[in-house]
């Protein structure tokens, strides 16, 4: 029994700052048995509540009849019924006045969003911000004066591997409800959750519901959002990721202050191999090797050069293009940042340069493709730096993007995704969203497209 209760005790004593040296073998005394979480949970937990989402959708009788090949032959567009479509998440109150912060994919398309406090008050909610590529949204209730229980944010950049987090949400809707873990692992970059895709990992229990919710230390600051699961079935596997509350911040900051601008760096570049690093002559693989830089970038002007090694930013090491966008994305614009870097062998030396907005260069004219051709359906625009940044491509990027497309038409049906860009049509190359609506008409009902997406480029042929 002694070794069963010991570590649970000094890590009890740890997370409310109690020396472990004092804690005995076995517990002498009932306070020492009932170390508790409950006065940090008392405090944090009215900060936390339920968000209720309802949209109404379109939703096809039969969708068979989404197939092109079924539409050539029966014609008329398919019988579309509505329905209603409701999602249930958290959320955390940062400010007294109502201003709450959540998961974008709570709201996202919600036509009427209730917040439901944990003493079971129900207030309608505004989205004051939604920003997928985050994965955030900030929205606020009319509290009529009433000051309402916040979370503090921590200062997730001094999360630790081990540290003790709680995660507080409403999970499968049965009420509010507090799970215990520790944090499993920092910047993970490959989840997919959003474009800025930098996670805390958890094994405190996460599962649907909880979207939206806390992830707080044990004295009770926000370390994040929980906002996905590494799971085979949907439910709890021991696997959460949460946003990390320093960009939680910067994205309330946009929200309050005329929307989130992301700085970027300016650079494009891959993850330091074995490999690589011994054909640098580095000491051991780690940090990003830059590919290209934009001329007149921030990282430019500074002097950062293709071949050039970025260890770390701001003191913290980075391993991949996300951890370093996501190190910039927490500054403001005109932030400086200090850069440490490698040219090879063991010797570094540290740059420093103010961060800014990605230009517009061409500017984006987004556009509804129409007519009848296989992108009807789609929003596209010219490619450029900012809109790179945006959808979390390469920023030396050219061409026109597909921004959003929509189920139920054609550039849905094709299976056409947001961040494909359209290489050519036909044999024409496409630089710009003019020259792709020109195409389009000029094709005589023939389209030989040659698509990009990531790494890949795809051919698809359509006649009709």
């Amino acid at each position: 029994m002694t070794n069963i209760v010991r570590p649970i005790a000094v890590a009890a004593a740890l997370a409310f700052g109690v020396a472990a040296s004092s804690v005995a073998e076995t517990p002498q005394s009932m306070p020492q048995v009932q170390l508790t979480f409950a006065p940090v949970v008392k405090r944090v937990a009215p900060a936390v509540v339920n968000v209720y989402s309802r949209s109404v959708v379109q939703a096809q009788v039969n969708p068979l009849f989404s197939d092109p090949f079924f539409q050539r032959f029966f014609g008329a567009t398919p019988e579309m019924r509505q329905r209603v479509q409701q999602s249930l998440g958290s959320g955390v109150i940062v400010r007294p006045d109502g201003v709450i912060v959540t998961n974008n994919h709570v709201v996202q398309g919600g036509q009427n969003i209730t917040v439901a406090l944990s003493d079971r008050r129900e207030f309608k909610a505004r989205v004051l911000l939604a920003d997928s590529r985050t994965d955030l949204a900030v929205i606020k209730i009319d509290t009529k004066g009433e000051r309402l229980p916040t979370i503090e944010f921590g200062d997730s950049d001094r999360l630790n591997v081990g540290d003790i987090v709680l995660a507080i949400g409403d999970p499968f809707g049965v009420g509010q409800t507090v799970t215990m873990g520790i944090v499993s692992a920092l910047a993970r970059t490959q989840i997919g959750a959003s474009d800025y895709q930098f996670f805390i990992q958890t094994d405190a229990a996460i599962n649907p519901g909880n979207s939206g919710g806390a992830l707080v230390t044990a004295d009770g600051k926000l370390a994040g959002i929980n906002t996905a699961i590494y799971s085979r079935t949907g439910e709890y596997a021991g696997i959460g990721f949460a946003t990390p509350a320093n960009l939680v911040r910067r994205v309330v900051e946009g929200a309050l202050g005329g929307g989130v601008k992301l700085p970027w760096f300016g650079a494009d570049g891959q993850p330091v191999t074995a490999q690589i690093a011994q054909a640098m002559d580095l000491p051991r693989p780690g940090g990003v090797l830059i590919k290209s830089v934009y001329s007149g970038a921030p990282a430019a002007q500074a002097g950062l050069k293709s071949g050039d090694v970025v260890l770390a930013i701001d003191g913290v090491d980075v391993d991949d293009m996300q951890a370093l966008n996501y190190r910039v994305a927490t500054h403001r614009p005109g932030d400086v940042v200090h850069v440490r870097v490698s040219g090879g062998g063991k010797k570094t030396h540290d740059i420093s340069f103010a961060v800014g907005l990605p230009p517009e260069n061409p500017p984006r004219q987004l556009t509804s493709i129409g007519g009848r051709n296989p992108l009807t359906g789609a929003h596209v625009e010219n490619l450029s730096p900012a809109v790179a940044s945006d959808l979390q491509l390469e920023f030396s990027a050219r061409g026109v993007v597909v921004v959003s497309t929509s189920d139920n038409t054609p550039s849905g049906s094709y299976g056409f995704q947001p961040g494909d860009i359209i290489r050519s049509i036909n044999g024409q190359d496409i630089r710009s969203v003019g020259e792709l609506q020109r195409a389009l008409e000029a094709a005589g009902g023939h389209w030989e497209m040659v698509i990009q997406r990531g790494n890949q480029q795809l051919r698809l042929s359509v006649s009709g």
